[in-house]
C-alpha cells in the first residue's frame, strides 16, 4: 500500500506541476491582453519594476488559485482510488476536480480583470496602465494589493467548490 501511495503521490506531482505551468503561461497571456498597450517582456528587459510588480503579482495570484485547486485534485484522486480508480464513480470524482480547478483558474483571471477594471473607474485621475509603463511603482503595489486580495478570495470560493463537489 505504501508503494501506492508514493506513486499516487508521484502522480499528484507531476498533474500540480503541469498545470501550475500551464496556469502560469495562460495567465501572463491574459495578463498581455489587460495592460493596454504595455509589453511586458520589454518592460521587465528595461528594468521597469513596476511593471515586474505587476506580473509578479499576477504569478502569486494565479498559484494561490492553482494551490487550492490542485489540493482539491489530490482529494479527488484519493477518494477515486479508495471508491476504485476505473469505476465510473472514480472517473467521475476525477473530472470533476479537474473541472474545478480549470473552472478556479477561469474564474481568478476573470476576476482579476474586473478587479483591475473596477480600480481602474475608482481612480478616475490615474491611468494606472500609462503610469505603469513610466514605471510607477506605487500604482504597481496598489494594483498588486488588488490582484492577491482578489486571489485569496477566489480561493476560498475554489475550497468551497471543492467542498461542494468532492
Amino acid at each position: 500500500m505504501e508503494l501506492v501511495n508514493a506513486v499516487v503521490g508521484i502522480i499528484q506531482l507531476v498533474i500540480a506541476i503541469i498545470l501550475a505551468v500551464a496556469a502560469l503561461y495562460i495567465g501572463f497571456s491574459v495578463l498581455g491582453k489587460i495592460t493596454k498597450g504595455i509589453d511586458e517582456e520589454k518592460e521587465i528587459a528595461k528594468g521597469n519594476t513596476a511593471v515586474g510588480i505587476l506580473v509578479a503579482s499576477v504569478f502569486i495570484a494565479i498559484g494561490i488559485v492553482v494551490q487550492s485547486g490542485v489540493a482539491g485534485i489530490s482529494v479527488g484522486i484519493s477518494q477515486a482510488i479508495n471508491a476504485g480508480l476505473m469505476s465510473s464513480l472514480g472517473i467521475t470524482i476525477i473530472v470533476v476536480s479537474i473541472v474545478q480547478l480549470i473552472l478556479g483558474i477561469v474564474l481568478a483571471i476573470v476576476a482579476i480583470y474586473l478587479a483591475l477594471n473596477i480600480l481602474d473607474k475608482l481612480t478616475k485621475g490615474i491611468d494606472e496602465f500609462a503610469e505603469l509603463k513610466k514605471g510607477n511603482v506605487a500604482v504597481a503595489l496598489e494594483m498588486a494589493g488588488v490582484i492577491i486580495t482578489v486571489a485569496i478570495i477566489i480561493q476560498s470560493g475554489v475550497m468551497g467548490i471543492t467542498a461542494a463537489l468532492i
